[in-house]
């Protein structure tokens, strides 16, 4: 199960991921996604504090906004990994395509 709380920041869009983003249930995260893309964010950061599992479809929703994201010059920003979650990026090379950040401070002054 997932769930996706959004809260606005300080001009930052602020994804709160809980549970399990997986082939069943990534099409919520790809909504939560599109909406802010949709309504102007230029800066989104996910926090990854409840995160516990994320699937190659989970991964894909991220991949697919890579090239809207650097068009629109959206600041994407995940933070607060599990390490096994965090393993799972490293493992397919998105650590280097995605700015990942060990807390929420650490990428707020990125």
């Amino acid at each position: 199960m997932l769930t996706i709380e959004t809260l606005q920041e300080n001009g930052h869009d602020i994804l709160f991921l809980k549970g399990e983003v997986d082939a069943s249930n990534s099409v919520i995260l790809d909504e939560a996604i599109t909406k802010l893309v949709t309504d102007g964010s230029s800066s989104i950061l996910v926090d990854g504090t409840g995160l516990e599992y994320i699937s190659s479809a989970g991964l894909g929703v991220f991949m697919s906004y890579l090239e809207d994201f650097q068009e629109k010059e959206i600041d994407l920003k995940i933070y607060s990994l599990s390490d096994r979650v965090f393993e799972v990026f490293k493992i397919l090379g998105l650590d280097q395509l995605m700015q990942i950040y060990p807390d929420k401070k650490t990428a707020l002054l990125a």
